[in-house]
């Protein structure tokens, strides 16, 4: 008889065992499918970025430059949502510098004001200027540069030199294209490059018209390929999907990892509380066009949404299904309640400050050196990131998974080390 009861026993282990396997790997194709379906909405949202920077540059008027920016605004929406898969998924984040690189020496690439300064000990081409100069000089090469292209953009100048501020692609360096500098520091305002930027003939102002023309198509033509990349992917042959499937275990690793690191180091410290420690609009993540709220509003809901297995396509369509939410309930269900408590706290303290952006006091004024209220719209927003990494960190635990290392930040970690 004991032989038999032990031998149960550990059928029984083995199929719970294998149960478990497949809760993971369900949650795991839930996941995979949210990452599949916002980089998708990212990619659409990005071609019809393209289709109205083609018109800007066609027919450039304040009204087709109001388009390109508005057609940006909005490719950010579903982008953002999709920065929960960085950190845990090495495919993704060897990737994301292309398309989100941030801050920028934005004098590499076109004109900037006389207070901007030139070339640093830290960067010789903060102030190239390469709409300018059909040659340069480039690593002790001379780079033929008299056409913008895709290649020049991606192969030579992003990340020159190993400088991480070269930030020559991407969804930012196409911001300042369509904005320009924000010089209003932490008085209200965001940039306000002319349309006449490229105009052609003697209306064109700033100089170097059509070549500026030729490196706003060539940086968008660029984050319209990468999204392509980055959707296939996922899908259903993708690499990223095959990797996290491997798994399941770590794949749920890779998950919480992105969530935690997100939420911790990235978005609470390097995005909001170093910025409100500084004083600094150049710490905001969309400095030129002041959308830096609704930056920081997406990302948590990215960071929410693969939790709960849920994302809300641009379409209006929902992808949902099995979610680690579901297995973490299942291990310790007030552990889930918790998390979940949590996640919507940082929902509701983002909305407060993306409602006070919209209402007029934009995120570089919350910076503002004596601004009380401002400061604690922010740090409302960062405490609430805290709380719930502390929540994601009991979920991890509830798991029996590993203890998992988060992305951290001087400012949260060090905060002395910032000002040496």
């Amino acid at each position: 008889m004991r032989g038999l009861w032990t031998g149960a026993a550990a059928l029984g282990l083995l199929a719970a065992g294998a149960a478990l396997a497949d809760d993971r790997a369900a949650a795991l194709g839930t996941y995979a499918d949210i990452a599949e379906a916002g980089y998708g909405d990212s990619l659409a949202a990005a071609e019809r970025l393209r289709a109205a920077v083609g018109a800007l540059i066609a027919t450039p008027s304040a009204e087709t430059m109001q388009a390109a920016r508005t057609a940006w605004l909005q490719a950010r929406v579903p982008y953002q949502q999709t920065e929960v898969f960085r950190f845990g998924n090495a495919i993704v984040d060897e990737w994301e510098g292309k398309v989100n690189a941030w801050p920028l020496d934005e004098g590499l690439i076109d004109y900037v004001d006389p207070v901007y300064g030139g070339a640093t000990d830290e960067n010789p081409y903060a102030a190239l200027n390469v709409i300018a100069n059909p040659s340069f000089e480039l690593s002790g090469e001379t780079v033929d540069a008299s056409v913008i292209t895709k290649d020049l953009l991606a192969d030579r100048l992003q990340e020159a030199d190993a400088i991480e501020s070269n930030v020559a692609t991407g969804y930012h360096a196409i911001e300042f294209l369509l904005w320009g500098q924000d010089l209003h520091g932490t008085d209200h305002g965001a940039g306000d490059r002319p349309w006449t930027d490229y105009a052609a003939g003697a209306d064109c102002t700033g100089g170097n018209c059509d070549r500026r023309a030729q490196y706003l198509e060539a940086a968008t033509d660029l984050l319209v390929d990468d999204l392509a990349w980055m959707t296939a992917q996922w899908g259903d042959d993708g690499e990223a999907r095959e990797v996290l499937l491997t798994d399941p275990a770590a794949g749920v690793v890779a998950i919480l990892t992105g969530m935690g690191s997100l939420s911790y180091g990235e978005q609470a410290g390097e995005r909001m509380r170093l910025g409100l420690m500084l004083n600094d609009p150049e710490e905001e993540h969309d400095c030129f066009s002041d959308n830096t709220h609704n930056s920081h509003y997406y990302d948590g809901l990215g960071i929410r949404n693969v939790y709960l297995g849920r994302y809300v396509r641009t379409d209006g369509s929902v992808v949902e299904g099995p979610s680690v939410s579901g297995l973490v309930a299942a291990a310790d269900p007030a552990v889930d309640a918790d998390l979940r408590a949590k996640l919507d706290a940082t929902m509701a303290a983002l909305g407060a400050i993306k409602a006070v952006a919209e209402a007029g006091t934009s995120y570089d004024q919350m910076l503002a050196t004596g601004n009380v209220a401002g400061e604690a719209l922010v740090m409302g927003g960062v405490n609430a990131l805290i709380d719930q990494t502390r929540a994601i960190e009991r979920a991890v635990s509830a798991l029996g998974l590993s203890q998992i290392a988060f992305e951290g930040s001087d400012s949260l970690d060090n905060p002395d080390a910032v000002f040496q």
